[in-house]
């Protein structure tokens, strides 16, 4: 970074909240109190994220008379629910083309069964009045170099050839028109598949719906330890017990009750900015009226989005890897990061220079090598878990809890029989050998970024293995 680009970067940086925006609002609700003692339920929901909450929530619209109890560590949304970027999309497999390359023979399946989970959620929040800023706006894949460009255009024709026409592709003038920005030559839009929301607002309106339907939520009750228990399951937190028939576990990035199932996930730390509002000059050159959400098309790839409040989003490129998979609460904040993420920023919008941050955060979600959710089973069908959503779990962690449902019940359903829920991913190898491959995996994408899209040895070998690391 020039030392003059260094210095706009950290003067913007100067004032920003050390929090995430989302969770920085005067309307967050009051923690509710841990549990003390002992509880007794049908089913126990394990995690107050989006998984934990959608499986809660959607077991009592099943069952009104079940009998649900739900934990949290901390406080309802806190973590990766509460903290990104707010982009809540139909895709159940993140994105067609990762669906396509693992998933063919079902992936038509699979993308109605996301845009129907979309529509569900959309329901969801009109019926339970959840005040989220929910907005159907789409979001367009943006190219910044020639090669990204030849890739979406390609990957428009293969997608219109296998029947999949809500895509359309934008030139250079096109995208500019609906956000401008000198490094844009073009981009693919999805204007129905991707809505824009308030995260943390999200989190906390499913907490109401759950408490409204009858859910008994705990807060700041870490679950330690799952066993069996009679004819049910037990599982331990600090004050007491809760005993129940059933167990669903919507732990994502936190070292799953089931053990053998870490293996399957590791940690990656994920960075955001958000800026001061923009006054009606700025907002007027950077343009943004239909207020999509927007991703650059590298391997390193930035999201960003605007908010109703006219302020800018700005998140990703940096990917963080702890050695050992160990959460580190350290790494939450970055500040070499934030200055990377600050200098890219007034790169792409050179308009906005000047503007200030007033939040900057980051925090660990959980990845698995296909990256998109796995599913399964434990303690002979009485405990089910949802894993593995790679950043892209706004939306389809409602899926996930339809899926576990599915699972303790014990049905075949279209969701239980589709292979994508059946199969697994590739586990990581322990270390060291998970953080060299990451590492050396990081280095390949970022060579490739520098160098047209070209994949070197190291990510052709990973090509062939399946491990999806072109996302």
């Amino acid at each position: 970074m020039a030392p003059a680009a260094m210095r706009t970067a950290a003067r913007s940086l100067a004032g920003a909240k050390p929090v995430s925006y989302w969770l920085d609002d005067p309307g967050r609700p009051a923690a509710l109190p841990a549990l003390a003692g002992d509880e007794h339920a049908d089913l126990l929901v394990v995690g107050g994220g989006y998984s934990g909450l959608w499986t809660a929530l959607l077991a009592k619209e099943r069952d009104p008379g079940r009998e649900v109890v739900l934990i949290e560590g901390h406080e309802v949304g806190w973590a990766a629910s509460g903290r990104n970027g707010g982009f809540c999309a139909a895709s159940l497999t993140h994105g067609l083309p990762n669906g396509l390359d693992r998933w063919p023979d079902e992936i038509a399946k699979l993308e109605e069964l996301g845009a129907r989970n979309l529509d569900a959620i959309e329901d969801a929040v009109a019926r339970y009045r959840i005040d989220c800023d929910f907005e159907r706006s789409g979001e367009i894949d943006v190219a910044t170099e020639p090669h990204q460009l030849d890739e979406l255009r390609a990957w428009h024709r293969e997608a219109h050839d296998r029947g999949f026409t809500g895509l359309e592709l934008l030139d250079r003038d096109q995208v500019r028109a609906e956000v401008d920005s000198p490094t844009f030559l073009g981009g693919l839009l999805d204007r129905r598949g991707v809505a824009m929301l308030h995260p943390a607002r999200l989190a906390w309106g499913l907490k109401r719906a759950c408490r409204e339907l009858g859910v008994r939520i705990y807060e700041n009750t870490r679950a330690t330890a799952l066993a069996p228990s009679g004819a049910g399951m037990a599982v331990r937190t600090p004050y007491g017990r809760v005993f129940a028939r059933r167990v669903a576990l919507g732990t994502n990035v936190f070292p799953s009750l089931v053990r053998r199932v870490r293996p399957y996930t590791v940690p990656v730390y994920d960075y955001a900015l958000m800026t001061e509002p923009l006054d009606a000059e700025r907002l007027a050159a950077v343009g943004w009226k239909n207020r999509q959400g927007l991703g650059s098309s590298a391997n390193q790839f930035h999201y960003f989005r605007i908010t109703p409040d006219h302020r800018v989003l700005w998140g990703g490129y940096d990917a963080i890897y702890p050695y050992g998979g160990r959460l580190d609460a350290g790494l939450d904040q970055r500040p070499e990061t934030f200055l990377t993420l600050a200098e890219q920023f007034f790169t792409c919008f050179p308009q906005l220079d000047g503007v200030r941050f007033s939040h900057a955060w980051g925090g660990a979600i959980d990845t698995c090598s296909r990256f998109s959710a796995f599913f399964g089973t434990a303690h002979r069908g009485r405990v089910a878990y949802a894993a593995g959503y790679t950043g892209l779990g706004v939306g389809a962690t409602r899926f996930g809890g339809e899926v576990m449902l599915d699972l303790l019940a014990g049905e075949r359903t279209e969701r239980t029989g589709l292979e994508m829920v059946r199969s697994k991913p590739v586990p990581f190898p322990p270390e060291p050998f998970a953080w060299a491959g990451i590492t050396l995996t990081k280095r390949s994408l970022a060579r490739a970024d520098r160098h047209g899209g070209r994949r070197d040895a190291w990510l052709r070998t990973m090509d062939r293995l399946g491990l999806g690391f072109d996302s």
